[in-house]
């Protein structure tokens, strides 16, 4: 449950049982300031922390993992594969991606985990828009794995996107929001909605 922003959501996304909630330290809307993270940390102990940076220097990164004490770092931005391997904590590593994207983009990259996102044009995440899930199977089956699925997603679709794409998780920030402010109905139906997918794909196998 990324773009973590109020006390409440962060209650709602733990209470309905997500496993990781992200605060976006990068420029957007959803930028959130290590003493406000640490505020709503205080209230929500015990679940999964993960910091959301684009291009940031590398001192900054890992001076606010360890102010905020995060379980991960996930990197949205052109991090090369060496930066990666310097953050000095669990990396989970977003890649855009295009209808020409290959199994390529992940050469030298060994992050703990990947992240797919939607590619537009001059935004590096949280664009609400789903990219095609039919036609990036194939990358999928070549994707190392844990591997999580992200852009796009939202309560009504988040379960056609897990039995397509089989992810090993799902991130999700605009899609259980309602005006651009989270909405604890939506977190609690997108959690329930994700949740029987992966029971439903577990019982097939």
């Amino acid at each position: 449950m990324c773009g973590i922003t109020t006390i409440e959501a962060a209650q709602a996304a733990q209470e309905f049982g997500a496993d990781l909630i992200g605060f976006v330290f990068a420029e957007s809307k959803r930028r959130i300031t290590i003493a406000k993270a640490h505020e709503i940390l205080c209230h929500t102990p015990g679940i999964g922390k993960v910091g959301v940076f684009v291009n940031a220097p590398l001192a900054e990164v890992q001076m606010i993992a360890r102010e905020c004490r995060l379980d991960f770092v996930q990197l949205h931005g052109d991090e090369p594969p060496e930066y990666c391997q310097a953050v000095g904590y669990p990396v989970i590593k977003a890649f855009r991606i295009k209808p020409d994207s290959s199994p390529k983009v992940f050469c030298g990259y060994h992050p703990d985990w990947i992240l797919f996102d939607s590619f537009v044009a001059g935004q590096q995440g949280g664009t609400g828009i789903a990219f095609d899930w039919q036609k990036a199977q194939d990358l999928v089956w070549q994707t190392p794995r844990p591997f999580m699925a992200a852009g796009g997603l939202t309560p009504d679709n988040v379960a056609q996107a897990i039995r397509i794409l089989r992810p090993d998780g799902v991130d999700v920030s605009g899609g259980v929001e309602t005006n651009g402010v989270k909405d604890i109905d939506k977190i609690e139906r997108f959690i329930a909605a994700a949740r029987s997918a992966c029971k439903e794909e577990l019982d097939a196998k």
